[in-house]
């Protein structure tokens, strides 16, 4: 199995850009699809962006296309989630997870999870 730990949350402005990271340990992590999913107070987590083993395959929830970007680095065992334009909505905390392909959202679902990173974003 694949331990995560993500790191890059904080507070930003409404408009403003962050990026948060999740590395992960192991010699397997190019064997999983990654994705990210957020959960905002009294909401259910959702999936944000997902990408496949080799980066060629990506997905993204209505939301944040065209403002978020998923990538991944297997060589450095980690997966990236570039936020750009963010608006106070986005504001949860972010989890990375790591699990089985397919599907129309790459991701099949998280077998491993991170502890989460916190984004806030303020108006």
């Amino acid at each position: 199995q694949v331990q995560l730990g993500e790191s890059g949350g904080g507070l930003v402005q409404a408009g403003g850009s962050l990026r948060v990271s999740c590395a992960a340990s192991g010699r397997t992590f190019s064997s999983y699809c990654m994705g990210w999913f957020r959960q905002a107070p009294g909401k259910e987590r959702e999936i944000v962006a997902a990408i496949s083993r080799s980066g060629g395959s990506t997905y993204y929830t209505d939301s944040v296309k065209g403002r978020f970007t998923i990538s991944r680095d297997n060589a450095k065992n980690t997966v990236y989630l570039q936020m750009d334009s963010l608006k106070p909505e986005d504001t949860a905390v972010y989890y990375c997870t790591a699990g089985a392909c397919g599907g129309p959202k790459v991701l099949l679902g998280g077998v491993n999870w991170g502890q989460g990173t916190q984004v806030t974003v303020s108006s």
